[in-house]
C-alpha cells in the first residue's frame, strides 16, 4: 500500500507519516517545504515540494506510482504579518489571497495531478484538513473572515471534485477533516481559552483520521468529518 502525506513536516503531517510507518506493508511518501524532517525509514521517501507551485506538483505525481491514500496537511492560519481578523476593518487582501493559495490551490492542484493515482480496485481516499470554523452553517461568531472564507472555499471545491469523481472513479472516497485545536505551531498562540482536554496531540489527531479511514468506503465520498467520528454540517 502507497501513502502521501503533504505537508509531512509539519504537526499533523509528520504524526501521520510516524502512524503509517508502523505498518510494514506500507510505503510512505512524504513532503516538506524548505527543511528536511530528520524521520528517516526504509520505507519513508521525502521530497521537497512547494505545493502552492503547479510545477512541483506535477513533478511529484510523474513520480510517484498508484495511491492508496492522499492526505493533504499543508495550511495556514498566520504568518509573520498577519493574525486572523478581529474585524473586517482589519481586512487585508495580500493576507487574504496568501489563505487562499495556501489553504485552497493545493488541494485542486493534488486533485488534477493525482486523480489517476487513486483508480484501485479497491477503495482509495483523498482527504484534505481543513476546519469546522469553515462550515457556514456553524459560523455563529464572525471574525477570521480570510481563514473562514479560505477553508469555506477548500469544503467547496473538495465536495465539487467527490461529486465528479463519484461517476469517473467510483472507487476514491473523498473526505474533509476536521481535527480540532491541535498542539502545534498553527495553533500556538490561539490555545489560551481552549476547553481543558480539548487541545489534542497530533499523535491522537492523526489516530482518529486513521480510524475514520480505515471505517469508510467510497459510499462515504463527500462528506466532512470531525476528530471524533461525527458528520459536520457544510
Amino acid at each position: 500500500m502507497n501513502v502521501l502525506i503533504v505537508g509531512g513536516s509539519g504537526g499533523i503531517g509528520l504524526a501521520l507519516v510516524k502512524h503509517y510507518l508502523t505498518s510494514n506493508d506500507v510505503n510512505v511518501f512524504a513532503t516538506y517545504r524548505t527543511q528536511k524532517p530528520s524521520l528517516n525509514h526504509p520505507n519513508l521517501t521525502w521530497y521537497k515540494v512547494n505545493v502552492t507551485v503547479e510545477s512541483d506538483i506535477e513533478e511529484l505525481a510523474n513520480q510517484l506510482p498508484s495511491l492508496r491514500l492522499l492526505v493533504n496537511a499543508v495550511g495556514m492560519l498566520h504568518d509573520g504579518e498577519h493574525n486572523p481578523e478581529k474585524s473586517i476593518k482589519e481586512f487585508n487582501s495580500d493576507f487574504f489571497n496568501k489563505n487562499i493559495a495556501i489553504n485552497v490551490t493545493p488541494s485542486l492542484l493534488l486533485a488534477a495531478y493525482f486523480s489517476r493515482h487513486l483508480t484501485a480496485k479497491s477503495t482509495s481516499h483523498f482527504i484534505t484538513i481543513s476546519a469546522k470554523i469553515g462550515s457556514i452553517e456553524d459560523n455563529r461568531l464572525g471574525g477570521w473572515v480570510s481563514y473562514r472564507s479560505s477553508k469555506a472555499a477548500l469544503n467547496m471545491a473538495m465536495k465539487t471534485i467527490s461529486i465528479e469523481w463519484r461517476f469517473k472513479q467510483a472507487n476514491t472516497c473523498v473526505l474533509v477533516f476536521h481535527p480540532g485545536t491541535t498542539d502545534t505551531e498553527l495553533s500556538k498562540q490561539f490555545q489560551r481559552n481552549v476547553p481543558e482536554g480539548k487541545l489534542f496531540t497530533p499523535e491522537y489527531v492523526a489516530d482518529c483520521l486513521s480510524r475514520i479511514i480505515r471505517d469508510t468506503s467510497a459510499s462515504d465520498t463527500g462528506k466532512f468529518y470531525s476528530y471524533d467520528g461525527s458528520i459536520l454540517p457544510w
